[in-house]
């Protein structure tokens, strides 16, 4: 389904984020990349609906040269691969709904882009994928009424009303404090199975990509240095991830889950 072939990206300072990247990734896998900030995580995923340009190489997509797109091409390639964000890109002050009916507005005509008007069949499958992410009883709630992790659903069901092939998650769960965290990473997996769609997840979290992800790929300065299971990651491969600063590593997010817990409360996510 995703094919990178020796694939470069260097940016027009200078920088370069990804050298020589091959990776296979098929149909319905669920993928988390994890490594240090700065390691080339976001931008690997960006390559693969093309927000970012490659610079070198090759990068397939279900047989099309991403590269190669142009224009409409480009726009119509990106209608199969939903994309989330940390900071869920909703518009707070309209509806749940309304934010989920924006994934149609590509393919509506001028006349109903002017007015705002859907169709009934598009509603219903907006309410169908709200359904899907449990979040149905709120489709005519104001998006500013909801809690980060109910607006990250939102933002999920906005994407699964495309009928995405591919989900591309760039920290997702970021901002989330860690049991709002599992319910959105097991609606993540839960698509990822009932629906067969591919997850590729850029994940800081290395606790919830080892629970939930079937497969773990480790960048260190923009390079693969690790594609595996998820049962064969160990502390010293995570070790070798993060160039010998895993304890460092683990410490800090160790911190950061304390400080979202309750007073008196426990972790069993780092």
């Amino acid at each position: 389904m995703i094919e990178f072939m020796n694939v470069e990206k260097t940016y027009s300072n200078g920088t370069t984020a990804l050298r020589n990247i091959n990776l296979k990734i098929g149909q319905g896998e669920f993928v988390a990349v994890i490594g240090l900030s700065g390691a080339g995580k976001s931008t690997l995923i960006r390559c693969i609906n093309r927000m970012h340009e490659i610079t070198g190489g090759t990068l397939i997509v279900d047989d099309v040269d991403v590269a190669k797109l142009k224009g409409g091409q480009i726009r119509r390639f990106r209608r199969r691969i939903g994309m989330i964000f940390q900071s869920f890109n909703l518009v707070t002050r309209t509806t749940v709904i309304n934010n989920v009916l924006v994934s149609f507005v590509p393919e509506l005509p001028l006349w109903r882009k002017w007015t705002g008007l859907f169709t009934k069949e598009q509603r219903i499958k907006a309410l169908e994928a709200l359904d899907k992410v449990g979040i149905l009883v709120k489709a005519f709630v104001r998006v500013d009424q909801l809690s980060g992790g109910q607006q990250q659903r939102v933002a999920l069901a906005r994407t699964l009303a495309q009928s995405p092939d591919i989900i591309l998650a760039d920290e997702p769960i970021a901002s989330l404090d860690p049991v709002t965290s599992r319910v959105v990473m097991d609606d993540f997996k839960n698509i990822n199975k009932a629906m067969n769609i591919s997850v590729i997840m850029n994940i800081h979290h290395v606790d919830m990509a080892l629970e939930y992800a079937d497969r773990i790929i480790g960048i260190r300065k923009g390079e693969v240095v690790f594609d595996g299971e998820t049962s064969k990651v160990t502390p010293e491969i995570l070790d070798h991830i993060y160039g010998g600063k895993w304890a460092e590593e683990r410490a800090s997010l160790q911190e950061s889950v304390a400080e979202q817990l309750p007073a008196g409360g426990s972790s069993l996510y780092v």
